[in-house]
């Protein structure tokens, strides 16, 4: 039985109880896709108003930690199926069918210093690089370069890369219990050169699209770096402004 929140000096409540919810999930108190208490609850267990508990619970909604379902409560977070980066382009032919994924290398490799800092790992700590592509129709359209902390996914060094399925969040999942709450891309122009352009069967110096990602687990850390390069004239964006 909860008694309360200790007192921290220039902690907001709301944001002391945002952190030990986050610290229950994370360690797994309340698992992927399953409910958390009700606000009314989980204010009397940790000795608060109401109105602290809804900005707690509205501060883990925008970090992605936990989703709230109008009528039905607010439940941790499933983690992201990997929005596909597909969505940033458009490619001539049938594309209704799910893209596929095919791995080419996984390797341990030294995290150098930037990387490390990137992963809240030590310059040379030990991480898997992988290489694959994604295909729609079987035909390549995508070329990804990944970064994942070895610590953290030794159970993917061993896996043949036959094995390896075509969502990689799901899998990392159920295989290593990471789950990625959220991820940030940051798109911008290049030229391929000749190992990628291969993959892709382009030509090398093929004007492309560079996607820089970085994907964070429920605690806020960055678990995975990943560079995806794509044809830069099947690129398409648009938005919608209100």
């Amino acid at each position: 039985m909860d008694t309360g929140l200790p007192n921290a000096a220039g902690v907001s409540r709301y944001a002391q109880l945002a952190q030990e919810l986050r610290q229950r999930i994370v360690g797994g108190e309340w698992a992927a896709g399953a409910a958390i208490p009700a606000e009314t609850e989980l204010a009397e267990r940790f000795g608060v108003a109401l109105g602290t508990v809804r900005q707690a619970v509205a501060m883990l909604a925008a970090e992605g930690i936990v989703q709230r379902v109008h009528g039905k409560g607010t439940f941790v977070t499933q983690g992201l199926n990997g929005p596909s980066l597909l969505r940033f382009f458009r490619f001539r032919g049938p594309t209704d069918e799910p893209p596929t994924a095919r791995v080419h290398r996984c390797q341990t490799v030294r995290l150098r210093a930037a990387e490390a800092l990137a992963l809240g790992q030590q310059t040379g700590d030990a991480a898997l690089r992988v290489k694959r592509v994604r295909l729609l129709a079987g035909r390549p359209v995508l070329a990804e370069d990944l970064l994942l902390p070895l610590a953290r996914f030794e159970a993917l060094r061993a896996l043949p890369t036959r094995e390896w399925e075509d969502l990689l969040y799901p899998m990392l999942a159920r295989l290593c219990g990471v789950t990625v709450a959220r991820a940030n891309d940051e798109l911008s122009f290049g030229h391929l050169d000749a190992a990628t352009a291969a993959l892709l069967d382009l030509p090398e110096g093929a004007p492309a699209i560079r996607v820089d990602r970085q994907a964070f687990d429920l605690g806020g850390h960055c678990i995975e770096l990943r560079t995806t390069w794509g044809d830069a004239t099947a690129f398409h964006y648009s938005a919608e402004m209100r």
